[in-house]
C-alpha cells in the first residue's frame, strides 16, 4: 500500500502541497474489486445492522430497507413525521438492544427517536415510537444526522450548524455539537457540562463517527470552502467553527488530525477496523484509509470510480460495506445506482 501525509496539505483537486510546489496523492494501484450486494436505493443515508441483517435508511423516502440474499430490498418500515428537504429527512440510524434509532428531520427540526425491534430479517417490525430528544435545528442543509454507540454504551449523535455558525460555540444550543446521551434519552451524569447533553462542540457539520479499539473517538466533519477535517475527540472539547476551519494553532481549539481541500472530501460516513480508519467520501468520490498509527497519512481507493460515497460500515462478516448517494441530485447515477458495494478490507 502507498501512504501520503495530507496534514496541514493546500491546492487544487485531489492536490498536495510539498515544499512548495504541487503534487498529485497517489492512488491504491490495485483495490480489491467491490461486489455489488444490493442497488435501486433511492438516496441512502446510512447502514446498520440488525444481526446480520443491514438495515438501510433512504433520505427521501423516510424508508428503513432491509437488505436479504441476492440484495433483495423489503420496506420494514416508513418514518412517520420525516419533512426535511434538501440535506434533510432521514439520516442516521443505529441498532441496539431490541430498538432502532433514527435521526431525521421533522417539521420543528431534527429530532432522535427510537423503535422497539420485532422480528428478524425481511420480517423485522418496528413498534410505537419513543422521542428522546427533539428541538435540535434544522434547515435544507448542515443538519448531521449520524448516531452511533460507543464503547462505554452511550448514543452519540452529530448535529450541524443549521447554517448558522454562532450556534456551534453556544453551549445553549444543540447545533453544531456531537451530543451523548444514555439509550433511553437521558442526559449522562459524567457528560462534560452538567445538565448537557454536549459532549464536544465548535462542529460545523460533522456526519462520521467512530471508535478505536482502545476508546479513542474520532469524528469527520465538512468544512465551508477550505478544509474538511478528521478530528480526535475529546469530552469537553472546542473544535474551532465558525472562528476557525481547518487547523488553526490556537490553544483555545483542538486542530484537526488531517485536513483535505473540500474539493477532494466533504468526508461522510467512518468506520474502524484492522487499526485503521475508513472515511467515504462524497465530493471526492473516494474511500479514504487513515492508519491509526499514523494519522496524518492516508491511501485513497475507486477515486472517482463509484461517484459519491455516504456510508462505510464494517459488517459482521468482517467485509466493509460501502454506500454510494448519486442520486441524491447532486451525482451523477451510474446504472443501478445508488448501491451497497462489498470490498474485504483494503
Amino acid at each position: 500500500m502507498l501512504l501520503f501525509s495530507l496534514a496541514g496539505c493546500g491546492g487544487g483537486s485531489g492536490s498536495v502541497s510539498v515544499g512548495g510546489g504541487t503534487t498529485t496523492p497517489p492512488i491504491d494501484p490495485a483495490p480489491s474489486n467491490p461486489h455489488v450486494l444490493a442497488s435501486g436505493l433511492q438516496a441512502p443515508w446510512s447502514i446498520a445492522f440488525l444481526d446480520a441483517t443491514p438495515l438501510v435508511s433512504e433520505r427521501g423516502t423516510a424508508r428503513i430497507l432491509a437488505v436479504g440474499v441476492g440484495g433483495t430490498l423489503t420496506p420494514i418500515a416508513t418514518i412517520a413525521g420525516v419533512s426535511g428537504s434538501g440535506e434533510g429527512g432521514l439520516l442516521g440510524i443505529a441498532v441496539r438492544d431490541g430498538y432502532l434509532y433514527a435521526y431525521f428531520t421533522a417539521s420543528d427540526g431534527n429530532r432522535i427517536e427510537r423503535y422497539p425491534l420485532t422480528g428478524a430479517g425481511a420480517a423485522a417490525r418496528l413498534g410505537a415510537a419513543q422521542l428522546l430528544l427533539g428541538g435540535i435545528p434544522s434547515r435544507s442543509n448542515h443538519n448531521g444526522g449520524r448516531l452511533a454507540f460507543g464503547p462505554d454504551g452511550m448514543l452519540y449523535a452529530s448535529t450541524g450548524d443549521a447554517g448558522t455558525g454562532s450556534r456551534s460555540q453556544d453551549l445553549g444550543s444543540l447545533a453544531g455539537k456531537i451530543l451523548r446521551m444514555t439509550p433511553d434519552g437521558r442526559v449522562p451524569a459524567d457528560n462534560p457540562f452538567v445538565g448537557s447533553y454536549v459532549y464536544s462542540y465548535g462542529h460545523r457539520n460533522v456526519q462520521g463517527l467512530a471508535w478505536a479499539a482502545d476508546g479513542s473517538m474520532y469524528a469527520s466533519e465538512f468544512g465551508e470552502n477550505t478544509w474538511d477535517e478528521l478530528n480526535l475527540i475529546k469530552a469537553g472539547g472546542n473544535y474551532g467553527w465558525p472562528e476557525v476551519e481547518g487547523k488553526a494553532g490556537n490553544a483555545k481549539y483542538i486542530d484537526p488530525l488531517q485536513q483535505w481541500p473540500t474539493s477532494a472530501a466533504s468526508p461522510s460516513g467512518i468506520a474502524v477496523s484492522g487499526g485503521n480508519l475508513y472515511i467515504a467520501n462524497l465530493r471526492g468520490e473516494r474511500l479514504r484509509k487513515v492508519p491509526l498509527s499514523a494519522t496524518g497519512s492516508a491511501t485513497e481507493f475507486y477515486v472517482k470510480q463509484y461517484g459519491r460515497l455516504r456510508d462505510v460500515v464494517v459488517a459482521p462478516d468482517g467485509r466493509l460495506y460501502i454506500l454510494t448517494n448519486n442520486t441524491d441530485g447532486r451525482g451523477t447515477p451510474q446504472t443501478g445506482d445508488d448501491r451497497i458495494l462489498s470490498v474485504p478490507l483494503l
